[in-house]
């Protein structure tokens, strides 16, 4: 791939709008919304492409906001997403721009992801009698929980017409300058599990005259985890983690039920369905030894994240052209979740991954923790793969 006059152009429209982004990212940092309650978020978001002139559509999906640039000659209708919903956590940094709202912080950077992406569709709407084709940009809901707001949004139409989607996440472990794209499996399908068992309950020192639920969901948890050993292809990966275990109790009586709830992570839609079925096959059978019943519901969360070769491929090419990228690996595969699966399963595109690792190494925390922050630098890294992948794309 070669850099056009074009890109170079936008690169530096970009480079001139980093403390806007910054900026943006703040303020919705000090006010984030969580996923499905999201109003004051989609509403900033309209207002900006408004201002700019750019058609909009609002309320796609449930709270999600589309925006709308024509280029002045034919070509392919490229998608570019970013999520915008935060998380229920308690936001612990001492930062000027921590979360104003007790209880809810952008955790996972989401909040980067919009910045970038508004900043795309500004430099994108300036430069329109450049540029061929169209470019849709989805700012969706409710990534962050099941059913997620992509399924609902491609219902309602954010697809239409669209040749391909590209869309990245914020990585904070990974330096920034550092891209990750790989074809094939991405991220993990993300599903749920309840598993209740039923006993009899009874006195903690008549333990025979009893079926005890917390003793039988001991042993069906320790069970699960055979399961990816003995029966799962190991060339398949896949994980069985129980969350929780819970059986309210007397420290002196015996429980009659206890309830256990985890998460299921695959890639192959048949190991799925197997983890699914074997998971209540254990279950089965270590009730039926201690004479217990059981209920267990499976909940299947997102499909795993699945790029197209070709796809993955021309944005790769882009993020080695681009300004501040050091680094373009494929990376592995991650076991997180995420809905930019359907995006996939409905249009070409890829998904990829933009190194936003802090430079104090005492300060980097996972994605989900409650001190989580980022180099706001990535995002201007995000924004450029983003534009590059989208103006050079072609059918």
């Amino acid at each position: 791939m070669t850099l056009t006059a074009l890109q170079k152009s936008l690169y530096a429209e970009l480079d001139g709008l980093y403390e806007e982004m910054v900026e943006i990212r703040r303020h919705l940092h000090m006010n984030p919304e969580l996923s499905f309650k999201e109003k004051k978020t989609p509403a900033f978001i309209a207002s900006f492409y408004e201002k700019l002139g750019v058609p909009i559509r609002t309320n796609v999906g449930g709270n999600g906001v589309t925006a709308y640039i024509e280029g002045s000659e034919p070509g392919p209708a490229v998608a570019l997403r970013a999520d915008f919903d935060a998380l229920p956590i308690q936001d612990e940094k001492d930062a000027p721009y921590a979360s104003q709202i007790p209880g809810v912080m952008h955790a996972c950077g989401h909040d980067g992801h919009t910045a970038a992406l508004l900043a795309v569709g500004k430099v994108l709407s300036r430069n329109r009698e450049n540029l061929k084709g169209s470019f849709v940009m989805i700012h969706q809901h409710a990534e962050e929980l099941s059913p997620g707001g992509a399924k609902s949004m491609i219902e309602d139409g954010c697809l239409e017409h669209v040749d391909a989607i590209f869309g990245t996440h914020l990585w904070a472990t990974e330096p920034v300058g550092t891209v990750l794209c790989r074809p094939g499996a991405v991220m993990a399908a993300a599903d749920g599990f309840t598993i209740k068992v039923i006993g009899k309950g009874g006195h903690g020192a008549i333990p025979h005259d009893t079926k005890d639920a917390v003793l039988i969901g001991s042993q069906i948890v320790t069970a699960l985890q055979h399961i990816v050993s003995r029966r799962v292809n190991p060339m398949h990966p896949a994980v069985i983690s129980a969350g929780s275990f819970v059986a309210e109790n007397p420290f002196n009586a015996i429980a009659d039920h206890a309830v256990i709830t985890g998460t299921v992570r695959s890639f192959d839609e048949e190991v799925r369905s197997l983890l699914e079925a074997e998971i209540e096959a254990v279950v089965k059978g270590i009730c039926a030894m201690h004479s217990a019943s059981y209920e267990y519901r499976f909940k299947r969360g997102y499909p795993a994240v699945v790029n197209h070769p070709e796809e993955a491929a021309h944005a790769a090419a882009a993020a080695a052209e681009t300004d501040g990228v050091t680094k373009v690996v494929e990376g592995e595969p991650q076991m997180a979740g995420e809905d930019f699966s359907y995006y996939l399963q409905h249009t070409k595109g890829a998904f990829f991954f933009t190194g936003a690792a802090l430079e104090n190494a005492e300060s980097i925390y996972p994605h989900h923790h409650p001190k989580f922050d980022f180099n706001e630098k990535a995002m201007l890294t995000a924004a450029k793969v983003l534009i590059g992948a989208a103006v050079s794309y072609r059918r």
